[in-house]
């Protein structure tokens, strides 16, 4: 597993802790020791250390794997990543099964850089006879409003940003990490290729503004601001370090903002009906993302 100690939607931990629920032996790769290891260590995983930038750090994490999934933080260096992942991979007598967490943007035309950089790590993998199963999960994360909107929701009963009234595919992140739980165990569902995994939902900021309002006890509205200011306040929050936003992931939401807002549809539209099948369960809505979140979400004044 990689990704585990990500903080983004926290997919990899789901994923850790589903596998060993299930006696699913688990080896972690991490960058450094941290609470977040010792909290997936404490779950029966293995923990190695070692890190994207350098393939050899990477290739004793390979030793008896057979299979190896690849996700990567909403940041800059994946290419590199991917090329020293299939690298260290190759480098066993029988590569394992690689599955990877992509994005929906991922394309070589991608509005987004990180979108491009997406599809050129896909390529990577393939170029190395690897021949990955790729989860293009088709919707934003849920824990998006938390990222991006945690803070002016609690102090001013807001979110604001560039996305206007588009209406937008959703999905929260643990179901993102049970699709990655299914593909692991039963590879038949997402056998090598590219997939894209639907949303559970389609629903734009002042919708989710709407159920926060009702769900919390307090108002809460949607702000439309221009592309500019909503990416000016991301680099911002980026510069002074203060969140995980970091400045690639800024250049990303404010792209696909301007695509969404200009009235590009989602090229693959939410079913949770589907989303069920390939989860094998029913689907975690806004409702229950709420709750779980709560304390992050709650309003200044009422806390």
């Amino acid at each position: 597993m990689t990704g585990a100690t990500g903080q983004h939607g926290s997919t990899g931990a789901h994923v850790v802790a589903s596998l060993r629920e299930q006696g699913v032996p688990v080896r972690v790769l991490a960058r450094t020791s941290s609470e977040r290891t010792a909290s997936l260590e404490a779950l029966g995983a293995e923990v190695v250390y070692g890190d994207f930038r350098d393939r050899r750090s990477l290739e004793p994490a390979f030793a008896d794997v057979t299979d190896a999934t690849f996700t990567y933080p909403v940041a800059a260096g994946i290419v590199e990543a991917a090329a020293n992942f299939a690298a260290a991979a190759r480098t066993v007598a029988t590569p394992p099964r690689v599955f990877v967490m992509s994005m929906a943007p991922s394309h070589p035309q991608s509005p987004s850089p990180l979108g491009r950089a997406h599809w050129l790590a896909e390529e990577v993998f393939g170029w190395a006879g690897l021949a990955p199963s790729v989860l293009r999960v088709a919707a934003f994360f849920y824990e998006n409003v938390t990222l991006f909107h945690a803070a002016t929701i609690r102090e001013r009963g807001v979110i604001a940003n560039s996305f206007g009234d588009a209406a937008l595919p959703w999905i929260a992140g643990i179901d993102a990490a049970r699709l990655l739980v299914r593909a692991i165990l039963d590879p038949s569902l997402f056998p090598p290729g590219v997939h894209l995994p639907p949303g559970a939902e389609l629903a734009t900021h002042a919708t989710l503004a709407e159920r926060l309002s009702s769900q919390l006890g307090r108002d809460v509205g949607y702000e439309s601001i221009s592309h500019d200011d909503w990416k000016r306040e991301l680099l911002e929050r980026a510069r002074r370090n203060d969140s995980a936003v970091n400045i690639s992931m800024a250049d990303h939401i404010t792209a696909l903002s301007g695509i969404f807002a200009g009235g590009k549809p989602p090229m693959t539209k939410p079913d949770p009906t589907q989303l069920a099948t390939l989860l094998g369960g029913p689907v975690t809505n806004f409702t229950e993302f709420v709750e779980a979140h709560r304390p992050s979400l709650s309003l200044a004044s009422s806390r």
